[in-house]
C-alpha cells in the first residue's frame, strides 16, 4: 500500500472517530444541561420568575447585542461586566448586607473579620445547594435570597433604563440610555441574568461542582477551581510535551532527503491567461479591502468607547451607533473579509488548476458576489434596527441580532449565507472536477483542497442547528462548531493545500513530496482540531467529560506550531530559488508572517489560555483577546492578504508592482499588531488576572477596576499600534487600486521585475550542489 493511500485512510479514520466523539459529547451536554424551570418560587409559595420570563429575558438580551454587550458565562465583550459573575457577586453581597443588618450592624463592612467569615459561611450553602425539583420543575429560594434578588434586580432595571442614579455606570459600561426601553423587558432580562448566575453556583445533583464547573472564581460564594481542573491541566501539559517530542522525532526521522526539483528557468505561470471567471474575482478583492478598512475603523471606535463611554470626543455616538453594534460589526467584518479573500482564492485557482472554464462560471462568480453584498448590507441593517429597539422581539431572531458572538446575524441571513457557501462549493467543485476525476500526481492535493471547501461550506450549517429557544448550553456547543472548526480546523487544511499547490505549480516542490506533506499536516491539524473545539465549552453548563476531552486534545493544536519556525524558513527560502521568484516576493512574505503569528499568536498566546485551570481564571479577560487578535488577523488575515496578492499577480500580470507600498504595508501591519498586543492587550490582561486572583472574577470586569487611570492609559497606548496598523491597511489598499488606476510608466524594454544579474543556470547548479 502506498504512503499516500495509508495517509488517506489514516485521515478518514481520524475524522470519523473525532466527529463521533464530538457528537457523543453533544448528546451528553444536551442531557446534563442546567435545567430551565417552569417557575422560580420562594419557600413561602410566591412566584418570582416563570419560564416565559427566563426565555423572553434571553430574547431581550440577544436583541440588544447579547454577547456583544458584556458576557454570559465568560463568552462575549470585555468592556461591560460578565452578567453572570456580576449578578452572583451582587446577590451574595446583598444577602450578607441583609444578614448583617438583622444582627443590628450598620453594614456588613462594619463587622470584624470573624463575623464576616461567619456570615459568608451561612450564605454559601444556600447559594450552592441545588433546590431544583424535577417533580415540580421548580427552583425554590429562601425569603432572604428572594430579598437579595429583588435588590439586584432593581439595580439592573435602573442600569438598563435612563435612571440618573446609574448614569455613571452606564457610561463606564459604554451603554446607551434606555438600552432596554420597556420596563417589563427590563424585568425579564433580570430573570435571565439570575438564572445564568444560579447555574454558576448551584451544584449538579450528586456532585460538589456547579453546572459551570465552579466558574466564575468568587471566594465569597465558594466558587473555587475544581480538582478536575487541576488534574486535567497537568495531564494536558504532559500530553503536549509528548506530542511535541513525537513530532520532532518524526521530523528528524522522516525529513525528506530527496533533491530539489529542477527549478524552472522562467516563471511557469508567466503564460497563464486568466479566464473570464478568474478575472471576475477581482471585485472580491476590492470588497475584501473595503471590509478590512471598515473593520479597522469600527475597531478603533470600539476601543475608544473604553475611554469616553458613551461618546467620541464629545459627540454622543452611543445614541446612533452603540458599543454593542460597533463591536458586533467589528468582529463580523473580521470573519467576513478574511472569508471573502479565501472564497475568491478558491474561485480563482480552481480554473487555474484544471485549465477548464465551465459554462456560466463567470455568471456564477458575479452572482455570488452580489449575494454576499446583499447579505452584508441586509444583516447589518437588521442588527442596527434590533439594537436600537426598532425591530421588535417577534422579528429579531430571523432578521435582527441573534446575540451570539461571531454568529450574530439573523436566521434568515444565516440561511442565505449557507446557500451562498453551497454555491461557492459548487462553483469550485465543477471547475476542479476534471482534475479530481483524473489519476494524476496532483489529484490528492486537489481532492483535499476540494474536501476542505466542502467542509467549510457544510460546517457553517452547524449555525442552523439551534432555534430561538434552544438551551444556551447547546447553542454554545453548536456555535463553536462554526467558529472553531472553521478557523482552527478546515481553514488550516484549505490554506495548507492551497499554498502547497501554488509552490507545486511554480515547480518548487515535487508532487509526491507535496501530497505526503499536505496529508500529514492535515492529520496533525485534525488530531487536535476537531476535539479541540471542547476547550471553548469548559464553563458553559457542560460536564466534566468536556474538561477531560478538551484538555487532552485541544492542547494538541499547539503541537504542530512547535516546529513552525522550520516551515517559515523553508517558505522564506523559496523566494530566492530563481530570479523570477521576485514576482512572488510579497505573497511569500505574507506567508512567512503567517508562520510567525502561528507560533506567537496561535501557539504561545493560545497555550497561555488553553488549559482548564488557565482558562478558569482568564476566560473573558484581555489575555484571551491577545490570543484572539494575534491569531485571527496574524494567521488568517495575513494568509488572506497573501493569497489575494498571489491572485492579483495573475489577474493583472502586466501591471507594475510598486513594492515600496507593499513593503510599508507589510511592516506596518506586523509592527502595529505587535504593539497592539504588547502595549495594551497583554499588560491589561495581566493586570486583570492579578485582580481575579486577589478578589474574584467579578472584580476584574467591574467598573471599579476598568475605570482606573492606569487602565485608561493602557487603552490610549493602543494608539501607536492601531495607527501603524491602519496605515498598513491603507497602503495595501492603495497598492491594489494602483494596479487598475495608475498607468505603467516603464519603458517598453524595462522588465516587470528587476532581476538579479546572475545567470539562472549558474544559480541552479549552486542550488543543486548545496
Amino acid at each position: 500500500m502506498s504512503t499516500t493511500r495509508k495517509l488517506w485512510l489514516g485521515l478518514a479514520a481520524l475524522l470519523i472517530s473525532s466527529f463521533a466523539v464530538l457528537l457523543w459529547v453533544g448528546d451528553v451536554v444536551h442531557q446534563e444541561a442546567p435545567p430551565l424551570p417552569t417557575a422560580v418560587v420562594t419557600s413561602e409559595g410566591q412566584t418570582l420568575y416563570t419560564r416565559a420570563d427566563l426565555q423572553e429575558g434571553r430574547q431581550v438580551w440577544q436583541s440588544i447585542g447579547g454577547q456583544q454587550l458584556g458576557s454570559i458565562w465568560g463568552h462575549g465583550a470585555l468592556l461591560a461586566p460578565d452578567w453572570s459573575a456580576d449578578w452572583l457577586h451582587r446577590e451574595a453581597m446583598a444577602m450578607l448586607e441583609l444578614l448583617a443588618r438583622d444582627e443590628g450592624a450598620a453594614s456588613f463592612a462594619s463587622l470584624d473579620a470573624e463575623h464576616q467569615a461567619a456570615l459568608k459561611a451561612r450564605i454559601q450553602p444556600e447559594l450552592r445547594h441545588n433546590t431544583y425539583d424535577a417533580a415540580t420543575d421548580t427552583i425554590t429560594v429562601s425569603p432572604l435570597r428572594a430579598q437579595a434578588m429583588a435588590i439586584v434586580g432593581a439595580h439592573y432595571m435602573s442600569l438598563f433604563s435612563n435612571d440618573p442614579a446609574t448614569a455613571k455606570l452606564r457610561e463606564n459600561y459604554a451603554m446607551r440610555d434606555n438600552t432596554i426601553a420597556e420596563m417589563e423587558h427590563r424585568r425579564m432580562v433580570t430573570a435571565f441574568f439570575w438564572w445564568t448566575s444560579w447555574a454558576a453556583a448551584a451544584e449538579r445533583p450528586g456532585s460538589t461542582i456547579s453546572y459551570t464547573q465552579n466558574w466564575p472564581f468568587d471566594p465569597v460564594v465558594g466558587n473555587v477551581a475544581t480538582p478536575t481542573g487541576f488534574m486535567w491541566s497537568i495531564f494536558s501539559v504532559l500530553f503536549m510535551i509528548m506530542g511535541i517530542g513525537l513530532l520532532a522525532w518524526h521530523h528528524a526521522r522522516h525529513v525528506s532527503d530527496e533533491p530539489l526539483p529542477a527549478i524552472p528557468v522562467r516563471d511557469p505561470l508567466a503564460d497563464l491567461k486568466p479566464t473570464p471567471s478568474m478575472k471576475a474575482t477581482a471585485k472580491y478583492f476590492w470588497t475584501v479591502l473595503a471590509l478590512f478598512l471598515a473593520q479597522i475603523l469600527l475597531g478603533a471606535t470600539t476601543a475608544h468607547y473604553q475611554v469616553e463611554g458613551q461618546e467620541a470626543y464629545g459627540f454622543a455616538l452611543a445614541n446612533y451607533l452603540p458599543y454593542s453594534l460597533t463591536r458586533t460589526w467589528h468582529t463580523e467584518l473580521a470573519v467576513l473579509w478574511i472569508a471573502t479573500a479565501w472564497l475568491a482564492t478558491g474561485l480563482y485557482i480552481a480554473p487555474m488548476i484544471s485549465g477548464y472554464e465551465p459554462k456560466f462560471q463567470r455568471f456564477g462568480v458575479n452572482f455570488l458576489w452580489v449575494c454576499l453584498l446583499v447579505i452584508v448590507v441586509g444583516s447589518f441593517a437588521g442588527q442596527w434596527l434590533a439594537v436600537m429597539d426598532k425591530l421588535g422581539l417577534e422579528h429579531n431572531f430571523w432578521f435582527g441580532h441573534q446575540g451570539w458572538e461571531y454568529t450574530d446575524i439573523g436566521r434568515f441571513w444565516q440561511i442565505f449565507l449557507f446557500i451562498g457557501l453551497m454555491l461557492w462549493v459548487f462553483l469550485v467543485g465543477r471547475a476542479l472536477w476534471p482534475v479530481m476525476r483524473s489519476k494524476t500526481a496532483t489529484s490528492s492535493i486537489v481532492g483535499l483542497l476540494f474536501l476542505s471547501t466542502v467542509a467549510i461550506g457544510l460546517l457553517y450549517g452547524a449555525g442552523l442547528m439551534w432555534g430561538e429557544h434552544t438551551h444556551i448550553a447547546m447553542v454554545e456547543y453548536w456555535r463553536w462548531w462554526v467558529v472553531h472548526l472553521w478557523v482552527e480546523g478546515f481553514f488550516e487544511v484549505f490554506a495548507t493545500a492551497v499554498i502547497s499547490y501554488l509552490f507545486l505549480k511554480l515547480g518548487l516542490i515535487r508532487p509526491h513530496t507535496a501530497t505526503v506533506g499536505v496529508l500529514f499536516a492535515t492529520i496533525v491539524f485534525m488530531a487536535g482540531g476537531v476535539l479541540g473545539t471542547l476547550h471553548h465549552l469548559y464553563f458553559t453548563g457542560t460536564t466534566t467529560a468536556v474538561i477531560a476531552l478538551g484538555a487532552s486534545f485541544s492542547v494538541l493544536e499547539v503541537v504542530p506550531l512547535a516546529l513552525i519556525g522550520l516551515e517559515a524558513y523553508d517558505t522564506w527560502k523559496k523566494q530566492h530559488v530563481a530570479p523570477w521568484m521576485a514576482r512572488y516576493r510579497w505573497p511569500i512574505m505574507f506567508f512567512v508572517a503567517v508562520s510567525f503569528w502561528n507560533l506567537v499568536g496561535a501557539g504561545m498566546f493560545g497555550f497561555l489560555v488553553n488549559t482548564p485551570l488557565a482558562l478558569y481564571y482568564m476566560q473573558g479577560l484581555n489575555l484571551t483577546a491577545t490570543h484572539g487578535h494575534t491569531a485571527l488577523f496574524g494567521v488568517y488575515g495575513m494568509l488572506g492578504l497573501g493569497l489575494m496578492l498571489f491572485c492579483l499577480r495573475g489577474i493583472k500580470p502586466e501591471a507594475p508592482w510598486r513594492e515600496g507600498w507593499l513593503r510599508g504595508s507589510f511592516w506596518c501591519l506586523n509592527i502595529g499588531l505587535s504593539l497592539m498586543a504588547v502595549l495594551t492587550l497583554l499588560p491589561l490582561g495581566i493586570l486583570q488576572l492579578k485582580a481575579v486572583l486577589e478578589h474574584g472574577y467579578w472584580f476584574a470586569r467591574s467598573a471599579e477596576f476598568m475605570d482606573r487611570p492606569l487602565i485608561h492609559m493602557l487603552v490610549w497606548m493602543r494608539v501607536p499600534g492601531d495607527t501603524l496598523f491602519a496605515v498598513g491597511a491603507v497602503l495595501i489598499s492603495v497598492f491594489v487600486a494602483s494596479l487598475w488606476l495608475l498607468k505603467d510608466r516603464r519603458t517598453p524594454t524595462e522588465p516587470l521585475v528587476r532581476e538579479r544579474p546572475v545567470l539562472v543556470a549558474v544559480e541552479r547548479k549552486e542550488l543543486e550542489e548545496a
